[in-house]
Order: C-alpha cells, then structure tokens, then sequence
C-alpha cells in the first residue's frame, strides 16, 4: 500500500469513528448542560466552593465569575511553581523562575498550553499532575461552559439569564471530561504509553554522555491534555515522544481525542436550540474546512521536488518515521485547527507552504472544528457575521435563530474578531522591530520572521504549539507572549457572553417567506467563504511575509 493510500485510509477511519460518536456524545452533553440534577460529588464540590447552582447569572455575573476563578487560578498555578523545590516529587528540579512560572500559570489557565521549557527537566510530579493536569480540565470546562452560555442566549427569550457558570464548570468536569479521559487513559496504556511516578533513571549511552529519563503519570495527561484541546507535554517533544504516543494507532486516538468534543459540540448546539438541522450546518462548515485543509497539507508535503524528496517518499524532515507523512499531516492540521497545540513534528520543519497551513488554520480563529468550547462560541460568532452580511446583501434586518442581529450584536461580534488579530500583528511587529526579540531567531529571512509570527498567533490564539527554532524562554517573551495568551483567551470572552446577554433578552422573531435558512447547505457556503475572506484579509500581508515568500522561493 503506498503512503497516500495509508494516508486516505487512516483519514476515513477517523472520520468513521467520529461520526460514530457524535450522536451519543452531542446528546449527552446536551442533557448534562439542561439537567436540573446535582450527583452527591458534585454537591460537595459546590458545598466547598459555597456555590449556589441553582442561581441563576446575568452575563455580568457570569463573566465576573469566570475571570475570578481564573484569577484564582493563574495564582495557585505561579505559586505551585514557584515554590517547586520545596516539594515532595519534585525529582530535584529547582523552583521555576519568575518569567517563567508567570508564562507557564497564564498558557495553562488560557487553555493555551504553551510551554517555552524541556518538561522533563524542569517539572516534578507535583506541579505536572497537581497544577498542569488539573488546569487541562479546568480550562477545558471554562470554554465549554462559555459556549453553552452563548447558546442558552440564542435558544432563551426575555430573560438575561445564563445558567450558573459553577454547574457548568463542575457538571462539564465530572460528567463530560473525567469519565472519557479515565477511558482515553487506559486506552493509551494500552498503546504503550507510560503511567508512573517513578524517578529520573539512566537507560543508556548517547553520544559518548549518559542518557537520562524520567517518568510520569503520561498517560493519565496525555488523555486530557488531547480531549480538552490543552496541549502541552509531559516531555519537550511532545506527542513525537514514544512515551506520550507510541505508534500509529496510539497517534490516531489521539487525534480522534483532539477532534471528538468540538465536533460533537455541534449537536449539543442543534439540541438545546431546538433544530439539529442548525447544528448540521454548522458541522458541515467546520467539516469543509477541516477535510480541505488536511487534504491539502498531505498533498503539500507528499509532493515530489528533487532527489531527496522522491527518495524519502516526501517531505520527511522533522517527522516520525513510524507516523509517516500522512499520519504527521492529519495531526498537524487537527491540532492547529483547534487550540490544541500538540505536535507530533516539527512545523517548523514542514514545507513553506505546509507550515503556513498550520499557521493559517490557528489564524482562522481555530473554528474547524476549533477548542473545546472555544471552536463553538466563536464559529457562532462567525454565523452572526455572515448572516449580517446576507442582509446586507437582500437589503433586510439579519435574523439568526430567530434573533434580530442589530447594531450592538454586530459591534460585539466585530470587536471579538479584532482582538486576536491585534494582539498577533502588533506583538510580531513589535519584535521585528527591536533588536534583543530577533536574536532569539535561529534563522534569518522568511523562515525567521514565520518563527515569531507563528509564536504570536499560537499563544494569542490559544493553541500553543511552537514552529521550532525560537528561543521564547527569554523575559521579552515570556513576558509578551504570556499577556498575549490571556488577553487572546479572556477578552473575546467579555464580548461572547456580552452577546448572549443581549441575545437572551429579545423576544423570538417569527419566520417569514423572507428569513434567510440558515440550516441550508447554501448558508454553510456562506459561512465558509466569510471566514476565509476575513482571515485572508486580515492575515494574508503578513503571511506574504512568511510562509508564502518562503514556499515560493524553494
């Protein structure tokens, strides 16, 4: 079988089990975020927190909510690390520098998961499991729980309310994460991916040196760290480690982990607002982009140019053998479409028209599907803009599920698209521009100028896989790239829950003979061409710069 076929098979058998998935898993989330129950570990939890699960929140509330429990927890994350080498587990690391510890709480916090250090040589067991796992649920739970507050406003009418944002953070914690994470784990062990607490030990010579490992609770945080599109790794290199992802099928579960929520998202969606259909058409957009992007980084990168290519089959620098291409492609693409981060390989190492693809599906806003939660609320914002624009177009107020989208929506929905694009563009420009930041480049020309664009787009997007070469364990980076990462997560979140705010508050429009269907496969065209519009308007001069001056040129 040649590589291609091998890449096309593994592609259809991950689209099969999710389409297996979907229904079950889109229903259950469904009837999680609209029971009215609370199981007895969930009662102790809100008794601790003095929580009250019934109350219901206004948007200001909620948002109060969600930015004092990540306050909360941006601290505990600093401080677990700062006193590190004080700890029991710590396998003698030191304590984490200042800079550091601040980048490390606010990536993890923001579901962002960038990590500028080697994980195995500067994390002990208690700050991995104690403080990283358990904000890999955490911030998962956060942007679930943001989203199902989106879509309470669009299927509520004449109330502001919201729901409760501590039962939808505990109920998405113990009823959606836990449970599928515990199954995802035992399934990796099964792999051959490692779960213990065991220390740093010798396991042979390398290079006339000793070779040292340690061990970990892997398994256990690889299942979250996929599931809940978080991302970092136990060890620096990440999901191209044997001991996070040992061999093809372990790869392939992964990505399906990657994939599962924010695809099954889409008919929680369908369910709570009354019409599958709607939730159907939203699938079909994040499903168009998802198969495109994926079929063409496999054709970029299996692409023949010169000797070296057609003897190793394609573009095989700086990925794992026992992957493939193919295998590399998928993940890479499913990874940067959503705000995962993971990596399997090194973008870096990809085509130049291949690392732009990475590049291009974090600045698409990661909405195809996108990160759990996240990918929802923001390809919702992404309809609300093209069904404004179908108004524009037939000359009549834009309705969407029986919302008028007047003035103060649409002003919302702009601002949050806006957020992402400022941060990235003027923090790249920003250290373009001053000398120290382009020191940290270890290559010049296009290729050095993609290293910290890219660096700027994973952390204010989210997703938090890095393009190799940079070195961003500096203050200026650190620093930077931290305030990039909580201000990419938190701010479009004022405007999301803003909207749903005054979504909640207006009574359901009737349809008409006039009323755009928004459940039709022509208004999921329509949604795919805005986005790509607006991200190729907003981005393209700056990944002329990059990716496609690169490409180009070789």
């Amino acid at each position: 079988m040649s590589p291609q076929a091998a890449g096309i098979l593994q592609l259809t058998a991950l689209i099969a089990a999710l389409a297996l998935a979907y229904r079950p898993l889109g229903d259950h989330m469904a009837k999680v975020y609209s029971s009215e129950k609370h199981y007895a570990p969930e009662k102790w939890i809100y008794k601790v927190i003095g929580a009250n699960p019934a109350a219901e929140m206004r948007w200001p509330s909620y948002l109060r909510a969600v930015l004092a429990f990540s306050a909360v927890s941006v601290l505990f994350l600093y401080l677990l690390q700062r006193i590190q080498g004080s700890l029991p587990g710590s396998l003698g690391f030191s304590s984490i520098d200042p800079d550091q510890a601040f980048n490390t709480a606010a990536s993890f916090v923001a579901n962002t998961n960038w990590q500028s250090y080697y994980g195995e040589q500067a994390m002990g067991h208690v700050v991995q499991t104690g403080g990283l796992a358990v904000q890999n649920f955490l911030s998962a739970a956060v942007g679930m729980a943001v989203a199902v507050a989106l879509v309470r406003g669009f299927a509520r009418s004449r109330t502001g309310e919201l729901g409760n944002f501590w039962a939808d953070l505990v109920r998405g914690t113990v009823r959606i994460l836990v449970p599928i994470s515990v199954i995802g784990a035992i399934i990796l062990v099964a792999c051959g991916a490692i779960q213990n607490f065991s220390g740093i030990h010798q396991v042979g010579q390398f290079m006339g040196g000793t070779q040292e490992w340690n061990g970990g609770a892997v398994a256990s945080q690889e299942a979250i760290k996929e599931l809940g599109t978080n991302g970092g790794g136990y060890f620096n290199a990440n999901s191209a480690h044997p001991f996070e992802n040992p061999n093809p099928l372990s790869n392939l579960f992964e990505i399906f982990l990657i994939l599962l929520i924010p695809f099954a998202l889409t008919r929680t969606f369908g369910r709570m607002v009354g019409s599958l259909r709607q939730g159907y058409a939203i699938l079909g957009a994040m499903a168009v982009i998802w198969i495109g992007f994926t079929a063409l980084m496999m054709w970029t990168e299996f692409a023949h140019r010169g000797p070296a290519f057609e003897i190793a089959g394609g573009a095989m620098e700086g990925k794992e053998t026992r992957f493939g291409i193919a295998g590399s492609s998928i993940f890479a693409v499913a990874t940067t479409l959503t705000s995962t981060g993971a990596v399997n390989s090194f973008h870096s190492s990809y085509t130049g028209f291949g690392g732009g693809i990475t590049m291009l599906g974090m600045q698409l806003g990661e909405i195809a599907p996108g990160g759990v939660g996240s990918g929802l609320y923001g390809m919702l914002i992404m309809a609300v803009i093209a069904v404004f624009l179908a108004g524009l177009m037939v000359g009549r107020t834009p309705e969407y599920l029986g919302k008028k989208i007047g003035t103060r929506q649409i002003k919302l929905a702009a601002c949050y698209i806006l957020v992402t694009p400022a941060l990235v563009l003027g923090f790249t420009a920003v250290a373009m521009a001053l000398p120290t930041p382009a020191d940290s480049m270890t290559n010049s020309g296009a290729h050095g100028f993609s290293e910290i664009l890219y660096a700027y787009t994973s952390g204010a997007n989210n997703n938090g896989s890095a393009f190799a070469g940079l070195n961003a364990d500096t203050q200026w980076f650190n620093t930077t790239i931290g305030i990039a990462m909580l201000l990419g997560r938190f701010v479009p979140m004022v405007f999301v829950l803003a909207l749903a705010g005054s979504l909640a508050e207006q009574k359901p429009v009737p349809e008409t003979a006039g009323t755009l269907r928004t459940d039709k496969p022509l208004y999921a065209g329509l949604l795919v061409g805005t986005i790509l519009i607006i991200t190729g308007l907003t981005y393209f001069p700056a990944l002329a710069l990059g990716p496609l001056a690169e490409g180009l040129a070789s």
